[in-house]
């Protein structure tokens, strides 16, 4: 598990302790912090799965996680099938031998809700929201670092670009035979290392990646990283193009990764974002289209579960136009959308706001791809950070009451940059 998650935040709710004076016996190895309904622990793997089984000594058995009711969370459909298909191994550390995690499609919406399910049908409450926490933390950091791109390439073509990119998810989206298409998703450097490859497989038909066989990939400007560090164990490679950095050509990141200068460069003018760890250095921009709106509103009418306070309309419109060099077919039209969320108009649900305002000015909200709700390609969608659309029907029906939902917008804008 160290492996997936280096760092956690753990919080604790006295709430539900049988004896809080024993809490502040428990933590006093611990890096917490007094809050005014409990406190907030962080600390490494190790430290805070030791301090789950002192915890779970003293948590009262009627807290709403013994009775069963572990709260699921809503996560983008098109991460969670890069994370069923790529990260199934780390999916089975989280879930230890006491839980199941399990993904809930919803086939009329673009997201999944994931339940946390115990084998033995009860569950100790603290190590159970300590599995959703390990899950939510590993969900953000894969999100953060994906790119979802489309090539055009023959069926013989894609079996030997999945054995030669076996991090990447390789999904036929048409099957016409003459424009194949396939929606690729990855991490960001697989990704590039991918249009870099096809790039330089392209230029002949006798240099065509569809008259390669699998002894031709990858291609030699390409090496794996074992095959360039073992030829000198002292040569640092560069992550992204594979090959040996110059000193001249080095910069070292301040969570210090190296790349070379120029990697990096392409790297940051697509997200600003270290491409080894997800650090972030600057201000990150999306692909939404220009020409939007986002108009607000506000009303006497309270949401469930925020019967004290009024609640805020947001709509947002795209209009249709032409892709640009950022979006999966430059210069082919896409069609815009218009969607409406809403949020309580309490001082929690107005910084939220403020959040999405300023997300939706660096172009985080919407992009351009394919619709799973109705199969379309060319299509304005939402972009992983998860709205309210509609004021009922509970988070199965993206809807209220939903508790948690404020804390988990705000930890997806946090991924993003925007806190």
């Amino acid at each position: 598990m160290k492996q997936i998650i280096t760092d956690l935040t753990v919080q604790i709710d006295v709430t539900y302790c049988k004896d809080p004076g024993r809490i502040k016996k428990i933590l006093q190895p611990y890096k917490h912090e007094k809050k005014s309904h409990g406190y907030i622990v962080r600390g490494t793997f190790e430290e805070v799965d030791q301090l789950m089984e002192k915890l779970s000594e003293v948590m009262n058995p009627t807290s709403p996680v013994t009775r069963g009711q572990i709260k699921p969370v809503d996560v983008s459909g098109v991460v969670m099938a890069y994370i069923k298909e790529k990260c199934d191994r780390e999916l089975k550390k989280i879930e230890g031998n006491t839980f199941h995690i399990e993904p809930l499609h919803d086939k009329a919406s673009s997201t999944e809700q994931v339940t946390f399910r115990s084998h033995q049908g009860s569950s100790e409450p603290v190590r159970a929201d300590f599995v959703r926490q390990r899950f939510i933390t590993f969900y953000q950091r894969t999100a953060s670092d994906l790119q979802v791109t489309s090539v055009s390439v023959s069926p013989h073509h894609l079996r030997d670009l999945q054995r030669t990119f076996p991090r990447l998810l390789f999904e036929p989206t048409t099957t016409s035979p003459s424009r194949p298409e396939v929606t690729v998703t990855g991490p960001f450097l697989h990704i590039a290392q991918l249009k870099k490859f096809l790039s330089q497989k392209t230029p002949s038909p006798s240099k065509s990646p569809e008259n390669k066989g699998p002894a031709d990939l990858p291609s030699s400007r390409t090496p794996s990283p074992s095959s360039t560090l073992s030829k000198d164990p002292e040569v640092e490679a560069c992550p992204i193009c594979m090959e040996a950095i110059e000193n001249t050509e080095k910069e070292t990141l301040r969570c210090k990764h190296s790349f070379c200068k120029d990697c990096l460069k392409r790297a940051f003018d697509y997200k600003p974002v270290c491409p080894t760890c997800g650090a972030l250095y600057g201000t990150l921009t999306g692909t939404q289209p220009d020409g939007g709106s986002m108009d607000v509103t506000k009303g006497s009418s309270s949401l469930p579960g925020y019967q004290k306070y009024g609640t805020i309309t947001i709509n947002y419109y795209i209009p249709s136009g032409i892709q640009k060099e950022e979006h999966p077919h430059p210069g082919q039209t896409y069609e815009g959308a218009s969607r409406t969320a809403y949020l309580p108009d309490s001082s929690e649900g107005r910084g939220v706001l403020k959040l999405l305002t300023r997300a939706f000015r660096q172009k985080l909200i919407f992009t351009v791809g394919h619709s799973t709700t109705s199969g379309r390609n060319n299509i304005v969608t939402w972009n992983d950070i998860h709205h309210k659309t509609s004021t009922h029907g509970g988070p199965t029906h993206y809807g209220y009451p939903d508790p948690e939902y404020l804390s988990r917008v705000r930890d997806e804008l946090k991924v993003k940059g925007i806190e």
